[in-house]
């Protein structure tokens, strides 16, 4: 520790940006801290592969900060000195090294964004705020780009976003390949063919940490090989899955991406997330470097596939982003819909006779991943379905998914996946009964629930599910246009018919565990 440290920098866990102009300027009194606190590991409970992740990313890149002679304190999570929460750590650090001034990135999460504004009015010592130099937008411009509009819709901010960075634009006002979206080439199920590469892997040794953890107590579920660690946690490791993805997995990325299938946990998908979400990536290069590739091999790669995921990136993750500064905190506590059920215990073990539940829980707590599909049309699907609280579904997939950051989490899943905000995010629920899920995937197969029946003993939960769910919500959907078709089909069911697939609903919701 030098001598004389006058401003003293906080970077969190989400904040590991090599390319911050911080480290490009003169560092005379300059010290960075790090921290890793219980405050942030029992907020929700976390997958253990999650935890892990942040420390190890954390740690790497305090020592490459260490390697280029920047000073740096690292609170680990059981040193005596830790305090274990932001405000007291900083106090105690501004105290001891007497310093002048506090600089910290602008947070992304709302509860640390007040947690700091309001420790630092409280200071004595001059503060100051910077931006994280890693979104394409910044806080407030999805709310002005949507002034005045009576609807959100994510397509008009994409495309704007591809012309303001000239993304796959022929000029000012064209897109390449004549359409601004491919969704519709993007539906294909896989069905073992073509074959799909073996994800980017590492197996790195994690057993010290893990200890570490274990040792502080901290709570946590899911699994880990902690011989074999399957993350990028170092900006070296995540341009490595960057280039993996292009040269491996791009080619048919757009075609499979809401494909599913027992055997497969990643098919052609990208796992940049973590890397993206942690800022070891800036979501400019990776379009960048994904577009590059494929212009490089137009002659193999259809434009589809590129544009489906750079419409992930440059589209949908701004607009969620967009969304969550736009609408919080309130939107933390929206329940529109007025679910109050409980999450079943089986989201938390996999044990389940439902098979796409099944293979879709134990893939999350196997690996810490599923895709967007899955998430969606699985086990969000269900848990609105079965009317569950928004609240227990959020402090699930926010502990669950080693990229979930409530910035991110929060809005796909109260937004996009539980329709809690009433319809912000997306203009109908995103719900369905077995047949979707048999359409993209291999899950009904084996299953033993009959995926074409919607009531008895042995019909797929889901379809008596779903019926239910339309006329228990029917009042609330009665003006939304999207649904008429659903609500007009709800409506020719004879009153027989709906009474056994409402007794049936009601058995599976009351009693989950025993599906």
């Amino acid at each position: 520790m030098a001598e004389r440290v006058k401003t003293l920098r906080l970077i969190l866990g989400d904040q590991l940006n090599h390319q911050h102009s911080w480290f490009k300027e003169e560092q005379e009194n300059i010290c960075y801290v790090f921290m890793e606190m219980r405050q942030e590991t029992d907020y929700v409970m976390h997958h253990i592969q999650k935890v892990i992740g942040f420390f190890s990313a954390m740690r790497e890149f305090a020592e490459h900060l260490k390697e280029r002679h920047h000073e740096v304190i690292y609170l680990k999570i059981n040193d005596k000195k830790n305090k274990q929460t932001l405000p007291e750590n900083l106090k105690q650090l501004i105290s001891e090294y007497e310093i002048e001034k506090l600089e910290y990135q602008l947070p992304d999460e709302y509860r640390l964004d007040v947690q700091l504004k309001d420790f630092c009015s409280d200071l004595n010592i001059n503060t100051e705020a910077y931006d994280t130099e890693h979104f394409l937008t910044s806080r407030e411009d999805l709310t002005n780009f949507y002034k005045g509009k009576k609807e959100m819709t994510m397509e008009y901010f994409y495309r704007d976003m591809r012309k303001k960075y000239d993304v796959l634009m022929v000029n000012s006002k064209d897109p390449e390949g004549g359409k601004w979206n491919f969704d519709k080439s993007n539906r294909k199920k896989w069905n073992g063919t073509p074959e799909i590469p073996h994800e980017r892997g590492f197996r790195k040794d994690v057993s010290t940490l893990l200890q570490e953890v274990e040792k502080a107590g901290i709570k946590t579920f899911g699994n880990l090989d902690a011989e074999k660690f399957n993350w990028p946690t170092s900006r070296e490791d995540s341009l490595s899955v960057l280039n993996y993805f292009s040269k491996n997995l791009l080619i048919h990325f757009g075609d499979f991406q809401d494909a599913l299938h027992t055997e497969q946990a990643y098919l052609f998908h990208s796992r940049l997330s973590f890397a993206l979400n942690t800022k070891m990536l800036h979501p400019k290069e990776v379009i960048d470097s994904v577009i590059g590739y494929w212009r490089e091999n137009k002659d193999e790669i259809d434009i589809s596939q590129v544009e489906g995921f750079v419409r992930q990136i440059l589209g949908w993750r701004e607009y969620m982003r967009g969304i969550y500064w736009k609408e919080m905190p309130g939107y933390g506590r929206s329940n529109k819909l007025d679910n109050q059920n409980k999450l079943p215990e089986f989201y938390w073990s996999a044990n389940t006779k439902m098979n796409c539940l099944k293979h879709s829980i134990q893939q999350s707590l196997d690996n810490a991943y599923a895709h967007h599909i899955q998430r969606l049309m699985i086990t969000g699907n269900y848990a609105l379905l079965t009317q569950s609280h928004p609240d227990e579904v959020d402090a699930w997939y926010l502990g669950i998914y080693i990229d979930a950051i409530e910035w991110v989490e929060i809005t796909n899943t109260r937004g996009m996946s539980q329709f809690a905000d009433g319809g912000i995010v997306a203009t109908k629920p995103y719900v369905s009964s077995g047949s979707y899920i048999n359409k993209m995937s291999n899950y009904c197969k084996g299953c033993e629930y009959d995926v074409k029946k919607k009531t008895g003993e042995h019909s797929c939960p889901f379809n008596s599910l779903y019926w239910n769910f339309l006329d228990d919500k029917r009042e609330f959907f009665k003006d939304n246009r999207r649904m008429g078709m659903m609500l007009n089909m709800l409506d020719k069911k004879s009153e027989d018919e709906l009474f056994r697939i409402k007794e049936r609903a009601n058995a599976i919701i009351q009693n989950p565990e025993n599906f």
